[in-house]
């Protein structure tokens, strides 16, 4: 039985779509694939780890784009 998926919706900043769809492009892959693999590897690296998220995850990363 194939997974189903959830429909999320997701607002991102320009400068952010921008350098994710490069990244995409790159990996030959489209912008919603490359968010996909991008969350999968976290989750993984997460349960490698077992580390939690930190305590400010409500505050917006610092991006350097």
């Amino acid at each position: 039985m194939a997974d189903s998926k959830k429909q999320v919706p997701l607002r991102l900043s320009t400068k952010l779509y921008d350098a994710i769809a490069s990244w995409a492009e790159d990996d030959f892959r489209s912008v919603n694939g490359q968010i996909e693999y991008l969350l999968t590897e976290c989750v993984r690296q997460r349960r490698k780890n077992g580390k939690y998220a930190p305590e400010e995850l409500d505050i917006p990363p610092k991006l350097d784009l």
